[in-house]
């Protein structure tokens, strides 16, 4: 794919006996931000690693932003940047000043470091705190910063493994605008996360990756189309009433959560569904709070492929 920024043939790691990469595929076109999900164990920070010259694969073809990552390390390693999973900032110092600790490390010349430090404050909505110690920033300004200083040298390529886990909504917000706006001036991301919502959110396209192999690739949209198309939920007045409304409603397919009185099933004509389901609850006397007709979630795309609900809430 002669404008794809990342591709992966075949890639296989082992650690020992496991195989955390195993015949991975994976393309990643330029200019966009690419979301890989997977359960804890799928192997999406070993991919990570590998993409970005950490780790050594065992097997496959690997280019990143042109350059194979291990005949050209050293030229993948010039024009990529990677925000980790835990912040890698000097808490006593400034903010300012920790980017320019990161200029020098780079091989920028003072004037040159100093120059780019305040280009990455003003951009990342954080130049009236410069001198601020890092210490004293919240949550969300520690990551922009952390984000700026993976961007010190211009990266074509940025890796973002789990880059708000931690944040609260405002932070996570924070970070979703920033990398938003790399996009837009060019920058290819990939992004690994926990958060199904920030792959909904950020993601031109999804590659969910289980027992290190990409089992499904597409927009959120065509993933959630693949998983089963619309579904009508219904949430009760009473919760007493949910035994009746399962007999009676004519839906197949429908699954029960008690604690939020709702009933939820796949639909195949919308409209003919939502009339039919509430003229049933209203033959039968049954009150319903809500009724609502929705695409399915990632959430629920992610259960679909992967069969386990145990594994979704913690990093691979």
């Amino acid at each position: 794919m002669a404008d794809a920024a990342i591709t992966v043939e075949g890639a296989e790691k082992r650690y020992g006996a496991k195989k955390a990469l195993d015949g991975l595929d994976l393309t990643v076109a330029r200019g966009t931000v690419h979301g890989v999900l997977g359960p804890n164990g799928a192997g999406k920070t070993t991919l990570v690693r590998v993409l970005s010259t950490l780790l050594r694969p065992d097997a496959g073809r690997i280019r990143v932003a042109g350059h194979d990552v291990v005949r050209e390390a050293y030229a993948v390693r010039l024009r990529i940047g990677l925000l980790g999973q835990h912040a890698a900032l000097d808490e006593e110092l400034g903010g300012r000043q920790n980017l320019e600790l990161f200029g020098r490390l780079h091989h920028l010349g003072a004037r040159r470091a100093r120059a780019r430090a305040d280009e990455l404050l003003e951009r990342f909505g954080l130049a009236g705190t410069g001198r601020k110690a890092v210490r004293q920033y919240s949550g969300g300004m520690r990551r922009r910063l952390d984000l700026a200083a993976s961007l010190i040298t211009e990266p074509e390529v940025l890796f973002l493994d789990e880059p708000t886990t931690g944040l609260d909504p405002r932070g996570r917000a924070e970070v979703w605008n920033s990398v938003r706006s790399l996009v837009g001036a060019g920058t290819t991301v990939l992004l690994t996360t926990q958060y199904l919502e920030e792959a909904d959110q950020l993601a031109d396209r999804i590659s969910v990756v289980d027992a290190g192999r990409v089992i499904a690739d597409g927009t959120a949209d065509e993933l959630k189309a693949a998983t089963g198309g619309d579904r009508i939920d219904v949430v009760l007045r009473d919760a007493d009433r949910l035994d009746a409304a399962v007999a009676l409603l004519p839906l197949t397919g429908i699954t029960v959560d008690a604690d939020r009185r709702l009933l939820s099933a796949p639909v195949t004509d919308r409209m003919e569904a939502l009339s039919a389901v509430v003229r049933a609850l209203e033959q039968a006397g049954i009150q319903a709070e809500d009724v609502a007709l929705r695409r399915p979630t990632l959430d629920e795309v992610f259960l679909h492929l992967t069969g386990d609900d145990t594994r979704m809430k913690e990093a691979a």
